[in-house]
C-alpha cells in the first residue's frame, strides 16, 4: 500500500496486538533499501520510546537514537551552533514530552526528516492544552506535500467526530469533512481514502483469503466474583456513607457538587481496589493533598496516551474541619484491614484463581489501579509462592527500571508480575506471560484492551490467552461501573467487531455512575438518586450513538487494497531465499561446534550457551541484549519460553559473519576457521567437479521522486564437470553438493596438485561467471518489476551485476574410488 503511493500518507488503526510497529518498520526499512528516504523520526508517548527503539534494532536492524527530555542535552553536545540533533541523528525515536516546548517544535519543523511515524496518534488530536499542541505540529508537518506520514493507533474514532475529521485531515485536507454528496461521490470517498487507511480486526487476518490460523492464540475470557462480608463490606459502607454525606454538604453549587461526586467516586475506587489503597485515599484527604484539576484523569482513566502517572491514589479536596474525625476512624479501619489481608475476600478469590492457572502452567500478569493496591497485593503473593519470581511494576520506576524488572523474570520457570496500568502500554509481554487478570476493573474500556493486548498479540506462543475479570458481586462501586460502562461495551465489540471508547461525555458518566451507585446501596441512599435527572438515558443515547458510529465506520473504511494474491507468493521466495528451519538448524549447529559453544540437550528442548562464545561474538550478542543461557529452536511455532532461531536472527546473523570473516582472515579468528579450498573424494559426483563458491555483488539502481545507488551482493555456487568450460550445476543445485559426507581423503601433495590445476582453470570459467551473473541481475530486475508493477508505480529498480564476481571458495570433488 505505501508503494502504491508518491507521497506515503498511512493510517494504520489495526486492532491492538496485531503488529503496527512492525507494519510501520517494514514500511520504514523499505523506503529506506530503496533509496526513498534518508532520514526518520518516530513521535511517540514517552513511555513508548525505549520499545520503539528495541523494536528497531531488533527486527530491522536500524540504530536509531531516543530523543527524550532527559538524553536530549548529552546528544547536543559538540553539535555545531547551527545544527539540530534531527540533522545529526538521521534515526530518531522522539518523545512527546520532549517535543511539546514551543522552541522544540519549532525546531523540528524546520530539520524534520522526509518520513515521520506517529504512533498512539489519537494522544494528539483533542482539545485539551497538551493534545493541542501536539496537533498545532503534526498540521505544520503534514502541510509539506512531499513529506511522508504514518499515523498509527488502535482508536481511531472516540466518538468524537471532530477530532476523527481533523485525525483524517492529517493524511489530506480533502478527508477531513467526512463523506459529502450523492452515492456516487461518497462512493469515490471511500475508494480514494481505502488507499490510505487500514483497519484490521484479527478475523481479517485470520480469515479473508490469508487464512493465517497460527498469528494469534485463542482468547479465553472469564469473569470471577467475590463476596464482601464482615468487616470488609462494612468498610465499603462507612466510605459510602461518609461520601453522601459530603455530597449532600455540597449544596447546589455546581462546582462543588461536581468535585462531591468526583471525589466520591475516587474513594470508592481505593475502597473496591483494596484497603491499602483505601487507606492512601483517605489519607491524602485527611492531608489536603489533592489537585482538583488532575482528578477528573485519574477517575475516569483518562490519559492523552501517557500513563506514567496514573496510579497514584488520587487526591479528593480538602477534608471539612467536621470531617476529619470521621476520617480519622475511616483510616484506622482501613490500615486495620490492610493487616488482615489473608482474610480479605477479593485477596482469596485471586490466590484461588492463581492456584488453577499456576498448575495449568500459565503465566500471569495481575493489572492493579493502584500503586499502594500492586505493592500489597505483591507482598500476598510473595508469601503464597516463595519459591516463584514475584515481581511488581508500578508508576513509582521510571521506564527503564520497568522494563529491566520485566526482563529479568525471563530466565524464571514461575513468575508472576504485578503491575498497574503504567505497563498497559509499551511493554511487550507476549514472550513472558500469557494470562491477564484484571484485579481492578478499569473505569476506560479501551484500557481492559490495552492490558490484554499486552499479552494477547502478534509474537504469542502459547496457543490459549486467558483473561479474567475480578469483581465484587455485592460491590456497589463494582456493580455500578459493570453497568455503566464496561457490559455496554462488550456488548458493542461484539455486535461490531470493534473496540469503542468511553463516551466523552464525563458529566453523563459521573451522573449516570453516581445514580447506579446510590441504587444500588440501596435504604435511604435512593433519596439522592432524583437530583440526577435522566443521566441514565442520557449516557444510554451516548453509547447507541457510539455503537452506530462504529459500524458506519467499519463499513466505510473496510480494508480491502491489501490482495493476499499479490503478497503470499512474493512472502513465499523471501522465505525460501532466507533459508528455511532446516537449513538455519544445520547451520547453527554446525557453527556453534566450530566456535566451541555446541547446542547443549534438555529434554525436548535445545540449549544454547551464549557466554561460551568467543569474545568478538560474545559482544555482538550483548550489545542486542542476548546473554547467559536460552532455550532455542528452529520451527516457526515454538513453545512459550523458547526463542525462535531464524535467518535473521541476531544469533544466527553474528555467526554467519564471524565465520565469514573468519575465513577471510584465519589469523584473525578466535575459532577454527572455515576453510575457502579443499579436495576430498565424495558419493555426490561421478566425474571430477570443480565448486567454485562466488560473492557475486550488484548496483540496484533506483528512479523515481529520488534517484539513488545501492551496493547489494549474494553468495551462490557454480559446479563445472571435468574440463568443460561451462557451468553444469548453479546457485543451490551447486551447493547441494557441499553437504553429504565426505566418502574418503587424499594426501597432502594430491590436494595441492588437484588445487593447483583447478586455480590454473579459473580464466576458462570467466565467461560462464560473467553470464551466470547477468542471469542472476536479470531474474532480480524482474523481482523488483513485479513488486513495483503490484504496487502500481514508485520506484523503478534496475539491477546490473559487478563483475568481475569473487571467487572466496574453490573446491575440487573427487569420484570415490578415483
Amino acid at each position: 500500500m505505501a508503494l502504491k503511493l508518491p507521497v506515503v500518507r498511512l493510517l494504520i488503526a489495526d486492532d491492538v496486538g496485531i503488529g503496527k510497529t512492525i507494519e510501520a518498520g517494514l514500511i520504514v526499512r523499505e523506503m529506506l533499501d530503496r533509496g526513498l528516504i534518508d532520514r526518520f523520526s518516530v513521535l511517540c508517548p514517552p513511555h513508548l520510546v525505549e520499545q520503539w527503539v528495541g523494536e528497531l534494532a531488533e527486527k530491522f536492524d536500524i540504530d536509531a537514537v531516543a530523543v527524550t527530555s532527559a538524553r536530549a542535552r548529552s546528544l547536543e553536545r559538540g553539535l555545531p551552533a547551527a545544527q539540530s540533533l534531527f540533522e545529526a541523528y538521521p534515526h530518531t525515536v522522539v518523545s512527546l514530552d520532549y517535543i511539546k516546548a514551543d522552541s522544540r517544535r519549532d525546531e523540528f519543523a524546520r530539520a524534520c526528516p522526509s518520513l515521520v511515524v506517529v504512533d498512539e496518534a489519537h494522544a494528539c488530536i483533542g482539545g485539551a492544552r497538551g493534545r493541542h499542541q501536539r496537533f498545532e505540529l503534526l498540521e505544520r508537518l503534514v502541510a509539506d506535500e512531499d513529506r511522508h506520514m504514518l499515523l498509527l493507533t488502535a482508536t481511531p474514532h472516540s466518538g468524537d467526530e471532530a477530532a476523527f475529521d481533523r485525525l483524517l485531515g492529517l493524511i489530506s485536507p480533502d478527508f477531513a469533512g467526512g463523506p459529502q454528496g450523492d452515492e456516487n461521490a461518497r462512493a469515490r470517498y471511500a475508494r480514494r481514502l481505502a488507499q490510505h487507511y487500514v483497519q484490521r480486526r484479527r478475523p481479517d487476518i485470520m480469515e479473508s483469503g490469508w487464512n493465517e490460523k497460527r498469528t494469534f492464540p485463542v482468547h479465553q475470557v472469564k469473569d470471577e466474583s467475590f463476596s464482601l462480608i464482615g468487616d470488609f463490606a462494612a468498610l465499603h459502607d462507612r466510605v459510602l456513607d461518609y461520601c453522601l454525606a459530603v455530597t449532600e454538604r455540597a449544596g447546589a453549587d455546581q462546582r462543588s457538587r461536581r468535585l462531591a461526586f468526583w471525589g466520591t467516586l475516587a474513594l470508592m475506587r481505593c475502597v473496591g481496589s483494596s484497603p491499602a489503597a483505601a487507606a492512601s485515599a483517605l489519607r491524602n484527604r485527611l492531608s489536603g493533598v489533592a489537585d482538583e484539576e488532575a482528578m477528573q484523569p485519574v477517575v475516569f482513566d483518562e490519559d492523552e496516551g501517557l500513563l506514567d502517572q496514573g496510579d497514584l491514589e488520587p487526591g479528593t479536596a480538602t477534608a471539612d474541619a467536621e470531617e476529619r474525625a470521621e476520617l480519622v476512624e475511616l483510616i484506622a479501619m482501613a490500615e486495620a484491614l490492610d493487616g488482615r489481608r489473608g482474610e480479605d475476600p477479593k485477596v482469596a478469590r485471586l490466590l484461588k484463581l492463581l492456584k488453577g492457572l499456576l498448575r495449568d502452567g500459565a503465566t500471569p500478569v495481575i493489572f492493579c489501579r493502584f500503586i499502594a493496591t500492586a505493592e500489597a497485593l505483591g507482598e500476598e503473593l510473595r508469601k503464597a509462592w516463595p519459591k516463584a519470581d514475584v515481581a511488581i511494576v508500578t508508576g513509582r520506576l521510571t521506564p527503564e527500571e520497568r522494563r529491566a524488572r520485566v526482563d529479568r523474570l525471563e530466565g524464571s520457570e514461575s513468575r508472576i508480575l504485578v503491575a498497574t496500568d503504567c505497563l498497559s502500554e509499551g511493554v511487550n509481554l507476549q514472550s513472558l506471560f500469557d494470562a491477564v487478570i484484571h484485579y481492578d476493573l478499569s473505569w476506560n474500556p479501551t484500557r481492559h484492551q490495552q492490558r490484554e493486548g499486552r499479552v494477547d498479540r502478534f509474537g504469542q506462543q502459547s496457543p490459549i490467552v486467558r483473561s479474567v475479570t475480578i469483581f465484587g458481586e455485592n460491590s456497589a462501586i463494582d456493580g455500578a461501573v459493570l453497568q455503566v460502562i464496561l457490559r455496554k461495551a462488550e456488548a458493542i465489540r461484539k455486535a461490531t467487531g470493534i473496540a469503542v471508547p468511553m463516551p466523552e461525555d464525563s458529566e453523563g458518566v459521573t451522573s449516570a455512575l453516581m445514580q447506579a451507585l446510590m441504587l444500588r446501596a440501596g435504604g435511604h441512599r435512593e433519596q439522592l438518586a432524583f437530583d440526577f435527572g435522566l443521566s441514565s438515558e442520557r449516557l444510554d443515547s451516548k453509547w447507541r450513538d457510539a455503537e452506530e458510529n462504529a459500524k458506519a465506520s467499519r463499513a466505510r473504511y473496510a480494508q480491502g487494497a491489501l490482495k493476499p494474491e499479490e503478497v503470499l507468493p512474493e512472502w513465499r521466495q523471501m522465505r525460501a531465499l532466507n533459508g528455511g528451519p532446516t537449513e538455519v538448524a544445520r547451520f547453527t549447529d554446525r557453527a556453534l561446534k566450530r566456535v566451541g559453544a555446541p547446542l547443549d540437550k534438555a529434554g525436548q528442548h535445545q540449549l544454547v550457551h551464549l557466554d561460551a562464545m568467543p569474545d568478538a561474538i560474545k559482544e555482538r550478542l550483548e550489545a542486542r541484549g542476548l546473554r547467559g543461557t536460552r532455550k532455542v529452536g528452529f520451527q516457526d511455532d515454538p513453545t512459550p519460553g523458547v526463542t525462535h532461531l531464524g535467518r535473521v536472527h541476531p544469533l544466527v546473523a553474528s555467526l554467519a559473519e564471524s565465520l565469514a570473516e573468519g575465513a577471510l582472515d584465519p589469523d584473525g579468528a578466535a575459532f577454527p576457521p572455515l576453510g575457502r579450498c579443499g579436495v576430498w573424494r565424495t558419493r555426490a559426483v561421478d566425474q571430477m567437479t570443480t565448486l567454485l563458491l562466488l560473492r557475486l555483488r550488484f548496483k540496484l539502481i533506483t528512479s523515481g521522486r529520488t534517484n539513488r545507488l545501492l551496493l547489494a551482493e549474494e553468495a551462490t555456487g557454480l559446479a563445472f564437470q571435468g574440463m568443460a568450460p561451462e557451468a553444469g550445476l548453479t546457485g543451490l543445485s551447486a551447493l547441494a553438493l557441499l553437504e553429504p559426507e565426505a566418502a574418503g581423503n587424499l594426501d597432502e601433495q594430491a590436494i595441492a596438485r588437484q588445487l593447483q590445476r583447478a586455480r590454473e582453470r579459473l580464466a576458462a570459467y570467466e565467461s560462464a561467471i560473467a553470464a551466470f551473473a547477468a542471469e542472476r541481475g536479470a531474474v532480480l530486475s524482474e523481482d523488483h518489476l513485479r513488486l513495483t508493477e503490484a504496487a502500481r508505480g514508485g520506484a523503478t529498480v534496475d539491477v546490473v551485476p559487478v563483475l568481475p564476481a569473487d571467487v572466496i571458495g574453490l573446491y575440487v570433488l573427487l569420484p570415490e574410488g578415483e
